[in-house]
C-alpha cells in the first residue's frame, strides 16, 4: 500500500510507515485520519486524546471504527474461542473490544476542544450472496487475531466450528444482507493549543 501511495505524494503530502501506538510523538499534523485501524489498539479513553494531540491547531481529526461487536458474527467468534480445544490453545485469550459508544467519542473530542464535531453511527448494508459469505468476511477482519494465535490445523477446526455456529444462528439464506455498523467521527482542533 505504501509503494502505491508514493504516486500521490508531494506538495506537503507524504506517506510513512509507523506504529499507531507510538506514531508522531512530538509532531503535529494538519490532518490525522484513520480508517478501521484504531479498533486494534486498547483503551480508547487514553488513545483518542493521544491521537487528537497529533492534530495541529485548526487541523482536522477524522476516524472510523467498526461497531459490530453485538452482531452474531462477532459474538459467536468469541464464544467459539472460549470452547475447547481453542480456549486451551489461546490460553483463555478472548479478543477485548475497545471501541466506545459513539456518544463517548463525541464527549472526548468535545472535552479536548474540538469544534464542528460530527460523530455518527452508520449502518452499512452489504448484500452478500449467502450467509456463508459472512464467514469469509469476518475471517479477513476480526478472526485474523485468533488465526495469529493458533496453529493452522487448529485454526481450521476453529473455522469449521465457527461456520457451523454462525450458519445455525443466521440461518442459510441467499442472498443475505449483512448489516455492519461503523462509527465515524470528525472534528476540527481549536485554533490555539
Amino acid at each position: 500500500m505504501l509503494e502505491r501511495s508514493a504516486a500521490f505524494a508531494g506538495d506537503g503530502l507524504l506517506f510513512v510507515e509507523g506504529d499507531i501506538a507510538t506514531f508522531g510523538e512530538g509532531e503535529r499534523f494538519d490532518v490525522v485520519f484513520s480508517n478501521a485501524a484504531l479498533q486494534w489498539l486498547p483503551d480508547h479513553e487514553q488513545l483518542i486524546p493521544r491521537v487528537a494531540g497529533l492534530v495541529a491547531p485548526g487541523g482536522q481529526l477524522a476516524f472510523q471504527v467498526p461497531a459490530n461487536a453485538d452482531h452474531p458474527s462477532h459474538l459467536l467468534a468469541h464464544e467459539v474461542a472460549g470452547e475447547e480445544p481453542f480456549r486451551l490453545a489461546l490460553g483463555g485469550y478472548v479478543r477485548e473490544w475497545p471501541v466506545l459508544p459513539p456518544e463517548r467519542y463525541a464527549e472526548l473530542m468535545d472535552g479536548l476542544g474540538f469544534e464542528r464535531l460530527t460523530v455518527r453511527l452508520q449502518v452499512y448494508c452489504h448484500r452478500l450472496a449467502s450467509t456463508a459469505e459472512v464467514v469469509e468476511w469476518v475471517r479477513g477482519t476480526l478472526l485474523t487475531d485468533y488465526a495469529s494465535r493458533m496453529e493452522g490445523r487448529l485454526f481450521d477446526r476453529y473455522m469449521a466450528r465457527y461456520r457451523a455456529r454462525l450458519l445455525e444462528s443466521l440461518g442459510e439464506r441467499a442472498p443475505y444482507l449483512y448489516t455492519f455498523k461503523r462509527i465515524l467521527a470528525a472534528g476540527r482542533a481549536p485554533l490555539t493549543a
